[in-house]
């Protein structure tokens, strides 16, 4: 079902502009995030409900591949101290590669101190790197993404990837993530409202995506394929 919180609903016909989402299943976790308003799609097999942080709903990955199925994507970003950041760079250890907007204040942090939590439970030569590739070209200012590595706590193993607005939107459509931006002025001020894909793709150790998560899902979620891609393959 279609769980629509926290403002009102609109037709799905109206999110037909989305960049890249060419496949049905990422119709899920479309979250519109700004001026304090959020707006989430949950395609789930159960119903959904908001949750406090402490209650946030759970559930196993919506796809899962096979070792060699599915090579990740390549990109080359830049993160928040303009250091490259790509997937080559991080061979031979997992990865979370996340879509993140540096200037949420709704889902985006829920999401964060979810992975926080991964990493914080897990011994030091099993966490694994979280790539964030920014969803708001307006948002990528050092100064907001050190502000989010603060207020959000961000783990080491956090980096921040972005860059400019067609480099981003390679990458968005590569992995078939959904954004759109809208436009207008309140009081004078140009507010922009961006829709995009809640998700979190794990690589394994090789390149491959093994996993792909949608928002809502918990640290305990993530843990438990990462333990999956750990063991020897029988």
């Amino acid at each position: 079902m279609l769980v629509s919180v926290e403002a009102e609903e609109r037709p799905l016909s109206s999110w037909r502009p989305f960049l890249g989402l060419r496949s049905p299943l990422l119709w899920a976790a479309v979250v519109l995030l700004g001026a304090g308003i959020g707006v989430s799609f949950a395609a789930v097999h159960r119903s959904a409900a908001v949750r406090t942080p402490q209650e946030q709903a759970v559930g196993g990955p919506v796809a899962r591949w096979a070792a060699g199925k599915r090579v990740a994507p390549a990109f080359r970003l830049a993160d928040q101290d303009g250091r490259p950041v790509s997937l080559a760079a991080y061979r031979g250890r997992p990865v979370i590669v996340t879509f993140i907007d540096p200037l949420c204040r709704s889902f985006c942090p829920l999401e964060a101190a979810q992975l926080n939590t991964l990493v914080q439970k897990l011994p030091a030569q099993s966490r694994p790197e979280i790539v964030a590739v920014s969803v708001n070209v307006y948002g990528n200012a050092r100064a907001n993404l050190l502000q989010d590595d603060a207020v959000w706590r961000l783990v080491p193993e956090w980096r921040w990837a972005v860059g400019s607005g067609a480099r981003l939107a390679t990458v968005w459509r590569k992995y078939l993530i959904g954004v759109r931006v809208t436009t207008k002025k309140i009081a004078g001020v140009t507010v922009h409202n961006i829709v995009h894909t809640e998700a979190a793709y794990v690589i394994d150790a090789r390149g491959d995506e093994r996993a792909l998560f949608l928002w809502p899902f918990s640290a305990q979620d993530v843990r438990a394929t990462l333990e999956q891609l750990a063991q020897p393959a029988s």
